[in-house]
């Protein structure tokens, strides 16, 4: 009994991981006052006024939620600005997120990755960066996405009315910065 519960303890202290994670990184920062942090379900697309089809359907069905955390850069927070930057940075080069596109220039720039498999997707995960502006990491959530997903899903959201007091607290945070 007593190696089992040993066996059961060192397989879970292997198991949990200190590697830093975009969930990690979220959390820790949710709170901070330097970050806005939104977290939209997928009711902010409201479709009952318009008609979808199958695949639009099964696009809105693999979306669960957006989560938003964005660094908004002002004069005295450059050093916390290039820190923060870095620290997604080395998180987005783990192996579990696979780079699919790259965009921008040398002062305004952004990538596109994915997390799991191309015809099962766990996550997609936006990340754009201004020198000027700050940095926002936007992570889309669901259950066997794939590519066609993501573009039907704006495909829906282009149609849809959206649910707009799901936003207020990202618009109150940048009303007030």
């Amino acid at each position: 009994m007593k190696k089992a519960v040993l066996i059961l303890i060192g397989f879970l202290a292997i198991s949990c991981s200190n590697k830093p994670t975009l969930q990690k990184y979220f959390v820790e920062n949710s709170e901070s006052s330097d970050f806005i942090a939104v977290d939209l379900a997928s009711s902010i697309i409201n479709t009952e006024k318009i008609t979808l089809s199958d695949t639009e359907k099964e696009a809105l069905n693999s979306f669960d939620k957006l989560n938003i955390l964005a660094f908004q850069k002002d004069s005295l927070s450059d050093a916390k600005f290039k820190t923060e930057e870095e620290k997604v940075k080395t998180i987005l080069k783990d192996e579990q997120y696979e780079q699919l596109m790259r965009f921008g220039n040398s002062k305004n720039g952004g990538s596109i990755y994915l997390v799991g498999e191309t015809d099962n997707i766990d996550e997609f995960v936006l990340f754009a960066s201004g020198n000027e502006q700050g940095f926002v990491v936007a992570r889309v959530l669901g259950e066997n996405m794939n590519p066609n997903s993501v573009i039907n899903l704006m495909e829906v959201l282009r149609k849809a009315d959206l649910d707009l007091e799901q936003l207020k607290p990202l618009q109150d945070a940048l009303a007030k910065k």
